[in-house]
């Protein structure tokens, strides 16, 4: 089984973020990047998988993003990955969620594949869109936000949580898809793991390698970003004093007349 891991480098969750210059990134400046967390859970399922199905199958994993992300890939080969694709270009920054669909599929058609895992969501954009217009343009069936993955010979047999349960689907292969957070809590990589992903070799392909160019990306992209700004600060709570039913009345007329939700 050849299973490619689609992943994206992103800011450390514990970052303090601020808005660049030209007011449409981030300052990059004393920032840690690490894998999306929802990657590494597709990433961790990948291997899972592999160790169950023993020397029948391989991992594989690709990443679109600047010369920084090669440190994702680096991490992913040391949990496990057999092999690493790193693809960018000047042309990819401020690539959206459809433009990199194209470029992935460009890249995993070019790879072959049996299973593709990505995550369900990338903490940065938050946009949880890439995996599932990667299997629209690939034309798979695909399972969102899993908690549990299992692999039948030819098929897979997913569990979702939906509101009030779980929804169990079969899936046959190949297939996408996307992990969610308690589907596999992530290994650490050893520190010999990691000395030895520091020399591993990483593909390149490029766009052209891909069969690409600046112009498909740009003609690809649905959306732009056109300015960032800061969250508005929150404003300080309110008590409401009083018995229960007192206190319940009083909440109620508050949302009501004053928050305007109710």
């Amino acid at each position: 089984m050849r299973i490619v891991v689609c992943a994206k480098q992103v800011p450390d969750t514990e970052a303090r973020v601020t808005v660049g210059k030209d007011g449409r990134s981030i300052d990059e400046t004393g920032i840690t990047f690490i894998i999306n967390p929802y990657d590494e859970f597709a990433l961790e399922e990948g291997l899972r998988i592999k160790e169950r199905l023993g020397g029948q199958a391989t991992v594989t994993m690709v990443c679109v993003g600047p010369p920084r992300a090669e440190e994702a890939l680096r991490t992913g080969l040391a949990m496990g990955a057999d092999a690493a694709v790193h693809v960018w270009d000047d042309s990819l920054a401020g690539a959206d969620a459809a433009a990199l669909a194209l470029v992935l599929q460009a890249a995993v058609t070019q790879l072959g594949f049996d299973l593709i895992l990505c995550g369900r969501v990338a903490i940065d954009d938050a946009s949880a869109q890439v995996g599932l217009r990667l299997a629209e343009r690939l034309g798979l069936p695909h399972a969102n936000a899993v908690t549990k993955l299992e692999v039948q010979g030819s098929k897979l047999v997913a569990h979702r949580e939906v509101e009030g349960g779980v929804e169990v689907v079969e899936l046959p292969l190949p297939a996408v898809v996307t992990a969610q957070k308690g589907l596999n809590e992530p290994r650490y990589p050893t520190i010999p793991a990691i000395m030895k992903a520091r020399r591993r070799e990483i593909g390149r392909p490029g766009l052209a390698g891909l069969g690409l160019d600046a112009g498909k990306v740009a003609d690809a992209c649905r959306s732009e970003v056109l300015s960032l700004a800061p969250a508005p600060a929150r404003k300080g709570g309110r008590l409401v004093a009083g018995e229960p039913q007192e206190a319940a009345r009083t909440l109620a007329h508050l949302l009501r007349e004053e928050a305007k939700v109710l």
